[in-house]
C-alpha cells in the first residue's frame, strides 16, 4: 500500500464581448500541480487554464498528464496535489491507503464511456470467454467494464481482459483486435465513425456510473483552504466562459486534446459538465449513495479488499456552498 502523509475576490462579468474575470485583490500566486488525462470531461481545467482563469484566481496552475492507473502513485509522492478522476477511484485511493478529498464535481458521462464491440456480438451474453481490451484495475473503463457486467449477471471472470489504454483500445478495435473494447471520448468517436469495424453494444446513457469530482491531498487541502476555493472557483468560472463563447472554448480546450473545436464540441455533445447547483445537489446525498454501490463492484471486481473506514471523510462540501 502506498501511504503518504492569497486570498483574493473575482467579479465574473459577461457582456457583449464574453465573459471576463475582473480581479479585486490578488496575493501572491499559489503553486498547484494538478493530474488529468484527456478526457473532455477534464477540459475545463485546460480551459481554466490556456485563457488565464487559474492565473486570475491567484492560481500559479501546472497541469500534468497523467495516465488514470498512475495518478494516485503522483499524488501519494506529492509530485501533484490534486487529481481530477471518477468517484470510485477516489474511492479506491483511499481504500487502498492513498487518501484524497473530493472537492467539487466537474462532470457526468451521458453516453461518453462505452464498449465497443463487433457487429456479431448481440448482447453481454456473447461476450463470455471474449477478448476485451480495457484499462488496468483501478481506471474508470475498467469499473465500467465490472459495472455493465454485474447488471447484466456476470462479472470480470466472464471475459478476458487484455491491458489498453482508453485510446489504444480504441485504435486496437477500429484496426480489428479483440472482441471488445472499453473507452471514452473523445476516442470513442473513432468506433461511432467506423461502423464497418464494430458497434457501441452500452454507454453510460444504458449505466449511467461515470461521474468525476476533483480530489486533493488532505494534507494540502487543510493548509492551503484558499487555494482549493480559487480552484473550485476557476472551474465554474470556465463554465461560463464556455457559455458565453463556446467557439472559443471548444477551439482552446480541443488545442489540448490536438482536436479542432468542431471535433471537440461533437465529442463534448456525450457529457454534461456540471454546475455550482448539480454540485450542491450532488454532494447533498447522490455521491454517497453511489460511493456505497461503487464498494460492491471494486470488492467483487478485486481492485479493492476492504472498504474506505469512512465513506464521508472522502468528499468535502463546504468549496461549492
Amino acid at each position: 500500500m502506498l501511504i503518504f502523509a492569497k486570498k483574493w475576490v473575482s467579479v465574473l462579468a459577461v457582456g457583449a464581448m464574453g465573459a471576463c474575470l475582473v480581479t479585486a485583490a490578488h496575493a501572491e500566486d499559489t503553486k498547484l500541480v494538478l493530474g488529468i488525462s484527456g478526457w473532455t470531461g477534464f477540459a475545463p481545467l485546460s480551459l481554466a487554464d490556456k485563457a488565464g482563469i487559474f492565473k486570475k484566481r491567484g492560481l500559479d496552475v501546472e497541469i500534468k498528464f497523467i495516465p488514470q492507473k498512475d495518478r494516485h502513485l503522483a499524488l501519494a509522492s506529492g509530485a501533484i496535489q490534486c487529481a481530477a478522476t471518477t468517484v470510485e477511484t477516489h474511492v479506491a485511493w483511499n481504500a487502498n491507503g492513498v487518501p484524497i478529498v473530493q472537492i467539487f464535481q466537474l462532470d457526468k458521462s451521458y453516453g461518453a464511456d462505452g464498449i465497443a464491440v463487433r457487429n456479431d456480438i448481440k448482447s453481454f451474453a456473447d461476450l463470455k470467454g471474449k477478448t476485451v481490451s480495457v484499462d488496468a484495475p483501478g481506471t474508470s473503463p475498467y469499473f465500467g467494464l465490472a459495472w455493465m457486467l454485474n447488471k447484466n449477471g456476470m462479472t470480470i471472470k466472464d471475459v478476458k481482459t487484455t491491458t489498453l489504454s482508453p485510446q489504444a483500445a480504441a485504435q486496437a478495435f477500429v484496426a480489428g483486435q479483440n472482441d471488445a473494447a472499453m473507452s471514452y471520448e473523445p476516442y470513442l468517436s473513432s468506433v461511432r465513425d467506423n461502423p464497418a469495424a464494430g458497434k457501441i453494444l452500452a454507454t453510460t446513457l444504458d449505466y449511467p456510473m461515470v461521474m468525476d469530482t476533483m480530489g486533493c491531498a488532505p494534507t494540502w487541502l487543510k493548509a492551503n483552504p484558499a487555494a482549493a476555493q480559487a480552484l473550485t472557483d476557476s472551474y465554474f468560472d470556465a463554465l461560463a466562459m464556455i457559455k458565453a463563447d463556446p467557439a472559443k472554448s471548444n477551439e482552446l480546450m480541443g488545442s489540448a486534446v490536438k482536436q479542432t473545436g468542431e471535433q471537440f464540441a461533437k465529442s463534448a455533445a456525450y457529457l454534461r459538465w456540471q454546475d455550482k447547483a448539480a454540485n450542491q445537489k450532488f454532494f447533498a446525498g447522490e455521491i454517497t449513495a453511489f460511493m456505497k454501490e461503487a464498494e460492491k463492484i471494486l470488492l467483487e471486481s478485486g481492485v479493492i479488499r476492504k472498504a474506505p473506514d469512512n465513506l464521508a471523510a472522502t468528499f468535502d462540501a463546504s468549496f461549492i456552498k
